[in-house]
């Protein structure tokens, strides 16, 4: 009797092991962390412009693990860092996730709107206002980060991390477990009331570390011997800017650490920001448990010095290039922490950028490429020609992103018709043989312009928040700021395409040069994590990546 009930009692175990194992193998399989790392202004070509000199664990192990789509653009104009930011996140173009640009002016007040400052929230972890103050309240659209805390009841964790507060708050999304950027006024990272009340411990015990002061100690020479930067001009070009106290852009730049003191933005321009990020972002790891157990969890981190740098001494110069390997070595270490921390093949990672950069225009010229500056004093020239029109003086109350904003309080106040007002305008800038297109924004369709440029306007168009008439302008040509260094905004393709690498859980190896969207990121990570698109979605999974 007594074997009987074993035999019974034996093969019951067994029936019960059987379905506990086949239960377990039928559940939803996730990995543990995706990693989101958008390199500020990287032109995709940076990727193979400076491989030679790459590790094998950083940029190239990207490449030789993971899937790279090789033909990836973005779809709308401006290409600014907060629109690219919202595109990668969303999935979806201005004209209806609502962010018309990094700053835009306000149709009804004139006033300039900044795209993350809120005034209903205070700052945390500082006492300025300005910086502190901000959230992702102008985003209408969800984001992925986004649909990730909704799909698992709010279990699965997000963080964004970046030197600048509208590249953490805007990729974190509405939801986040935090969003962090840097205070320049007292060199540590802080958040707002939109998210928490009181900086976590992990966060302010990081600050306490003062990790900036120590990065710039020793100033910031090359990372290799200056005569081994052959892909970059010579030191010193006459169309680079100035770092600090620095009399000359060259190296070394010993001086670093007392012009970090003096102004802590400094360290922005350095591939130190980079590093500095990405310890943020591990101790983000560590502080929030990120990838710890079986629900997933999503890092979005923003690397800013590559664009800062970029915009002080342009794509051409050596300090550009040795930010790019730093930032390898950043990479590597970073992904030796994860392989470690998370566990290797147990992560996603993906790679992109939120816009590229023109080549500096003294650089073009040099080279004998056509170039020039576009837009100079074009406010004060088209005013001036309205009144003499209209009779009435600053109709045009700003140019911003490429776009002419009129003043609807004057336009009501002197009864002028807007649309005759603008075809005016648009006349007048058209018969300039600098500009190469302007054209209402009401009327885009029927203008003769090329695709995908008409597209990429209609997209970038916000009816609300965006200006009356854009303004295209010839290639190489870059606004009157960017005397040195450079700049980005347009739609060609130094701008326009951007790398794109998926790497890890659930990806396969190989490259693509099929045409893509940046409002294809989105959607590919939702899909890879079975979860739902966000809300204003425009793109589609590449199911390239994932081989299905």
């Amino acid at each position: 009797m007594l074997r009987k009930i074993s035999v019974v009692a034996a093969s019951f175990l067994s029936v019960i092991t059987t379905y506990a194992q086949k239960n377990k193998n039928s559940q939803l399989e996730r990995p543990k962390l995706v990693v989101g790392l958008v390199v500020d202004q990287m032109r995709w070509d940076y990727l193979y412009r400076f491989y030679n000199k790459y590790s094998n664990e950083g940029f190239k192990r990207l490449l030789n693990t993971g899937y790279s789509l090789n033909n990836v653009h973005i779809p709308y104009v401006p290409t600014v860092t907060a629109l690219g930011h919202a595109c990668i996140y969303t999935g979806s173009v201005p004209a209806i996730h609502g962010i018309a640009g990094n700053d835009w002016t306000d149709k009804e007040t004139g006033k300039n709107v900044y795209c993350t400052t809120d005034e209903s929230v205070k700052p945390v972890g500082t006492a300025n206002a300005r910086v502190g103050s901000h959230s992702p309240k102008n985003l209408w659209s969800t984001t992925v980060t986004d649909e990730l805390r909704l799909a698992t009841n709010f279990q699965g964790k997000v963080v964004g991390v970046s030197l600048k507060d509208r590249a953490s708050i805007l990729p974190a999304g509405h939801t986040p477990n935090g969003a962090y950027w840097f205070d320049d006024s007292s060199g540590s990272f802080i958040t707002s009331t939109w998210y928490m009340n009181d900086l976590p411990q992990w966060l302010k015990s990081f600050n306490a570390l003062n990790l900036p002061d120590k990065l710039v100690a020793n100033g910031w020479n090359t990372l290799l011997p200056i005569s081994q930067y052959t892909e970059s001009s010579p030191d010193n070009s006459s169309w680079e800017g100035l770092l600090g106290s620095a009399k000359t852009p060259t190296f070394p730049y010993s001086n670093l650490a007392a012009d970090y003191q003096a102004k802590k933005d400094n360290i922005r321009y350095t591939p130190f920001g980079n590093t500095l990020t990405l310890k943020l972002a591990e101790a983000a790891i560590e502080g929030e448990k990120l990838g710890g157990d079986d629900v997933v969890d999503m890092l979005a981190v923003n690397l800013a010095s590559t664009d800062y740098a970029g915009h002080k001494f342009g794509p051409n110069s050596i300090e550009v290039e040795d930010v790019y390997l730093r930032l390898d070595q950043d990479l590597a270490q970073f992904f030796n922490y994860l392989d470690n921390k998370v566990g290797k093949g147990k992560y996603t990672v993906f790679l992109s950028a939120d816009h590229g950069g023109a080549h500096s225009v003294g650089f073009l010229q040099e080279h004998k490429i056509t170039t020039g500056f576009f837009g100079d004093g074009i406010e004060a020239n088209m005013n001036q020609k309205l009144k003499e029109k209209f009779g009435v003086d600053k109709l045009i109350n700003g140019v911003d992103n490429y776009q002419i904003y009129f003043d609807r309080k004057l336009l009501k106040e002197n009864k002028l018709v807007l649309d005759e007002v603008r075809d005016f305008t648009v006349q007048e800038i058209e018969n300039d043989p600098n500009d190469l297109y302007a054209v209402s924004v009401t009327k885009v369709q029927e203008a003769t312009i090329p695709e995908p440029l008409k597209q990429r306007i209609i997209n970038g168009i916000n009816r609300q928040r965006s200006g009356d008439i854009q303004l295209i302008s010839h290639d190489s040509m870059l606004p009157p700021y960017a005397k040195t260094g450079t700049t980005h905004s347009v739609w060609n393709s130094y701008d326009s395409h951007i790398p794109l690498i998926f790497m890890g859980w659930g990806i396969q190896h190989g490259a693509s040069d099929k045409a893509y969207h940046m409002t294809d990121i989105a959607p590919t990570v939702s899909s890879l994590l079975k979860i739902q698109f966000p809300s204003g979605n425009i793109g589609n999974p590449i199911t390239e990546v994932t081989g299905k």
